[in-house]
């Protein structure tokens, strides 16, 4: 079960209060290293994109999007979320659902339209607690009307999305989505404690336990069978959060790796800039190896010969950019963690 082993004292960490030796720990069994893996929640996304909109000289990496997207934003949503979601700390659960693979943001506003009313109603009673003026008598106003609180943060959340995020997901679906990709082979190659090594410099891997550094939170939890979902971030680029209190499955999310100040930038530019430096053909399918794809998919992809295809995937190979492995007939391509590297300087 999920338990908190902070025990009151002099030198103790207090809850809420920033301090160097605050810490989450997930302890894992054999079983729950078994059922690690990995997700994405396009509502964590939006929630820091409300964050970094409300403080943006903390987000450098994002002042690329924050310039497209500044004018367009509907000013009613984004005030809503600004007063739901806060500009620091605690994230309310019921916002997002659990993260998935194949998470859209569809599905993540089907749930959140649907989600249930006494959680939302907790959740919010948090934030009042952790908010002052204004902003608290708003919070105690949706608190007492959980289900027309509910309807006007989906609705804030659609606009918010189609607005500031739905014209960059394919961008920041793709760096997701690459991260992963990574960390996934890294597994696959030199283990689970090799890859959770390499989260982030809060995160650590050690006797059973996956133990992040959290400025103003400490607890143990227990897996007990659950497993750990990891979540890679564009939006947030600062740090760790975590999600321990159930029914929700123990989550890491934390900062994707390749995100830099043109990461919002579209797939023409980042082609035409890794164009300069490895020739059209090779960047298009570079830059297309986010997934495995056959020979006959990449030469379909580029419009170019099969024969072609093949040539250019060598010399990529090669160079350490893509891996090719046999899968029956057919040979599949991906990116190689080199490959996502240069993908992400690109961006």
């Amino acid at each position: 079960m999920y338990r908190n082993s902070v025990v009151a004292g002099a030198d103790t960490p207090r809850e809420g209060v920033e301090h160097p030796d605050h810490r989450v720990e997930f302890l894992l069994s054999p079983g729950d290293i078994q059922a690690v893996r990995f997700g994405i929640s396009p509502g964590h996304e939006l929630a820091h994109a409300v964050r970094v909109l409300l403080r943006p000289a903390q987000h450098p990496l994002q002042w690329g999007w924050l310039r497209a997207v500044r004018d367009r934003l509907p000013r009613e949503s984004f005030r809503l979320l600004a007063v739901v979601v806060g500009d620091d700390g605690y994230l309310p659960d019921f916002f997002t659902t659990a993260p998935a693979w194949d998470m859209t943001p569809e599905t993540e506003l089907s749930a959140l339209r649907s989600a249930p009313l006494d959680p939302l109603r907790v959740d919010l009673g948090k934030m009042v607690i952790r908010s002052t003026g204004a902003r608290r008598r708003a919070l105690r106003d949706m608190q007492q009307q959980p289900e027309r609180a509910r309807a006007m943060i989906a609705d804030a959340w659609s606009e918010m999305w189609d607005a500031a995020l739905a014209p960059v997901w394919p961008q920041l679906d793709r760096l997701l989505r690459a991260d992963i990709a990574v960390r996934s082979r890294v597994i696959a190659t030199s283990g689970i404690r090799e890859m959770a090594g390499g989260l982030h410099p809060k995160v650590t891997w050690g006797d059973g336990a996956v133990r992040v550094s959290l400025r103003r939170h400490s607890e143990v939890v227990d897996c007990h069978g659950s497993g750990l979902v990891l979540v890679p971030s564009v939006m947030s680029t600062w740090g760790c959060m975590v999600l321990t209190e159930p029914p929700a499955q123990p989550t890491l999310f934390y900062p994707a790796r390749g995100v830099t100040a043109g990461w919002s930038r579209d797939a023409a530019e980042i082609s035409g800039a890794l164009g300069a430096l490895l020739g059209p053909a090779r960047a298009g399918i570079l830059l297309g190896a986010g997934t495995s794809r056959t020979t006959s998919q990449v030469a379909q992809d580029a419009g170019i010969a099969v024969s072609t295809a093949s040539h250019h995937l060598t010399v990529l190979r090669d160079a350490g950019l893509i891996s090719s492995e046999r899968d029956g007939a057919r040979m599949l391509h991906l990116r190689t963690p080199l490959g996502e590297a240069m993908v992400g300087a690109a961006l």
